[in-house]
């Protein structure tokens, strides 16, 4: 049974050769499409982004959160 299709957009980049190389291992070593390990990618990264952005967001208003409290770690 085919997968159900998803509301997409294409993407068409250049990118290094080394690390298209290390996309292209990733990809063969998960048995995961490529289009796979670089939204897995892109989901991180943009997590790690908001993360940093609502720190710094609450460190400009003065509400510095203890160094503890910070969820540091991505759960993507």
């Amino acid at each position: 049974m085919p997968r159900a299709k998803k509301d997409h957009s294409c993407l068409n980049i250049k990118i290094d050769a080394e690390l298209y190389r290390k996309l292209m291992e990733v990809s063969e070593e998960a048995g995961q499409t490529k289009t796979m390990v670089v939204e897995r990618a892109l989901h991180g990264y943009f997590a790690d982004y908001d993360m940093k952005q609502r720190i710094l967001r609450q460190a400009e208003a003065g509400q510095l959160v203890p160094a503890e409290k910070a969820n540091w770690v991505s759960n993507q």
